[in-house]
């Protein structure tokens, strides 16, 4: 579904002459046609397919953070035109991406599995981390909640 609807973006950014989103979503489908032939050879051996649109999640969470980097290094740099176009594609990236929970939502959900798990030091962090990613991954940037969590477990 999230597949089709990008295609869709693609082709009506064509049309209206959009060139920037045209290049974002192009770099899109390039990365999602990467990852179909990377896991060509798993599928082969027998592997469990991969529901399409957790793929397509999957693909879009590494482009974002990929970005993120990326305006970062540009900023320290004095780049603002390279950190503009990664801005303009990380918005495009963003545009398909589940909505993000934010820090107290994060938190609850991070207390309710602590709750739930019986995790009490960071000798659970990584059970909880597991959960949690098993639970909200496709809405949550896990880098970020690695620090929540590991505060939390710290109290």
């Amino acid at each position: 579904m999230l597949r089709e609807r990008i295609k869709q973006e693609t082709i009506a950014a064509m049309k209206g002459g959009d060139k920037e989103r045209t290049a974002a979503l192009r770099l899109i489908a390039a990365k999602l046609k990467d990852r179909d032939i990377e896991l060509r050879p798993k599928l082969a051996a027998g592997a469990e397919p991969i529901d399409d649109d957790a793929l397509v999640i999957d693909v879009l969470q590494k482009m974002a953070k990929q970005r993120r980097e990326s305006i970062e290094m540009y900023q320290a740099g004095g780049r603002a035109e390279l950190e503009a176009q990664e801005r303009g594609e990380l918005a495009v990236i963003e545009e398909f991406m589940p909505q993000q929970l934010g820090e107290t939502e994060t938190l609850a959900a991070i207390e309710a599995i602590k709750a739930e798990l019986g995790a009490t030091g960071l000798k659970d962090m990584g059970r909880v981390m597991a959960e949690l990613k098993a639970r909200h991954g496709a809405q949550l940037d896990m880098s970020k909640a690695s620090g929540l969590v590991k505060a939390s477990l710290s109290d």
